[in-house]
């Protein structure tokens, strides 16, 4: 693969098996996604990846959703309601 035809990392939200969390890290690692936070409890974890890689990531076994991180600004809480 060459240096143009990598896709840029983005973020991503996941949902995963909880029974099955350690494993499904290790094989989202794997997939290339670099691990940022893990909520086992929850079973989510998020982290960042190549976007070309998202439909390997969807495949791995015991991924429920992958979700694209988003940011949402919101106003100070003293300004005026829009």
């Amino acid at each position: 693969m060459n240096e143009s035809s990598r896709s840029e990392p983005v973020g991503v939200v996941l949902a995963v098996d909880v029974d099955r969390f350690a494993e499904v890290i290790e094989d989202a690692r794997r997939t290339g996604l670099t691990v940022t936070g893990e909520q086992p409890i929850l079973g989510t974890l998020s982290g960042t990846i190549a976007e070309d890689r998202i439909p390997a990531l969807k495949a791995v076994a015991g991924v429920e959703s992958v979700d694209r991180d988003r940011t949402i600004d919101l106003p100070p809480p003293d300004s005026p309601i829009q």
